[in-house]
């Protein structure tokens, strides 16, 4: 029995791949910040006999108290994590704070990959074959990191928000291979492309009317876009860092992938965190 954690993973694709996996008999920890969808996913891992391999963490994974509650909460039930899946993501139309006074598209979309990834470390190097998979965008749509803004308390676009949150997660990849050259642990940007899932839902119209009419049409269903990431999981890549885009792998050059890029963001993120962690210790 493997043991899997699914951020977002009460709906769209985390759910698609948390049902998969207790199916066949492994264990999930799905986190999420919605109580209805997490009873409903229980009641459906009871449905399958699934529901002493079922675990529900509740938590709001935009707030830095949040992240670190998750950490807790998986040590707290399992002493090895086998695939640790990031599927957490919202789009937001318009700007809003978390309560960290963050921009929530980068606190949701990246810090939370960046805080929960480092700090279950420890539990992936324990498992025989473990593998970060982080759902993002490598090798999408274009977008850049808004350097001296990172928060878009100016100028802010939803689209420019969740693109620079694909890039950071690209760079986000790439320093994982630096800071962890000799980790058992493999790291797999995935990109699956236009899927059926829930993501229209905070658009406005009448976006979300084309966007979802679209999907009828263009959109992969969630069955079939899960099936190459539960492959990855089961059978990692030899490098330790790789990118796909609906199952081609992607070459990691170009300047999304920048070595000096990614250890600039990650010295920005930590400086960033170091504030909250002082407040929240007091």
């Amino acid at each position: 029995m493997r043991t899997y954690v699914i951020t977002g993973g009460t709906d769209g694709m985390g759910r698609g791949l948390g049902l998969h996996f207790l199916r066949r008999g492994d264990r999930v920890i799905a986190v999420a910040s919605g109580e209805t969808k997490g009873r409903a996913f229980l009641a459906e891992a009871d449905r399958l006999g699934a529901a002493d391999r079922a675990v529900y963490v509740r938590a709001d994974l935009s707030a830095v108290a949040g992240m670190r509650r998750t950490i807790d909460e998986v040590m707290g039930v399992t002493d090895a994590v086998d695939g640790l899946v990031f599927g957490a993501q919202r789009f937001r139309p318009e700007r809003e704070e978390t309560e960290d006074g963050l921009e929530f598209t980068f606190a949701l979309a990246y810090l939370s990959r960046f805080v929960i990834g480092h700090g279950l470390m420890e539990h992936l190097e324990r498992a025989d074959a473990a593998v970060i998979m982080n759902i993002a965008g490598p090798g999408g749509m274009p977008g850049k990191i808004n350097w001296d803004d990172l928060q878009f308390r100016e100028g802010y676009k939803g689209m420019r928000a969740a693109m620079q949150a694909s890039r950071c997660n690209d760079l986000l990849g790439v320093g994982f291979a630096a800071r962890h050259p000799a980790a058992r642990t493999r790291y797999v940007l995935y990109n699956p492309g236009f899927v059926a899932t829930a993501m229209a839902d905070p658009l406005p119209q009448p976006q979300r009317a084309v966007t979802k009419a679209l999907a009828r049409f263009f959109a992969t269903p969630v069955d079939k876009a899960i099936v190459p990431i539960a492959g990855l999981l089961d059978d990692p890549p030899g490098p330790v860092v790789t990118a796909f885009k609906r199952g081609t792998p992607l070459s990691l050059t170009g300047k999304d992938f920048d070595p000096a890029a990614a250890e600039r963001l990650h010295q920005v993120t930590t400086d960033l965190l170091a504030p909250i962690t002082a407040r929240d210790q007091t």
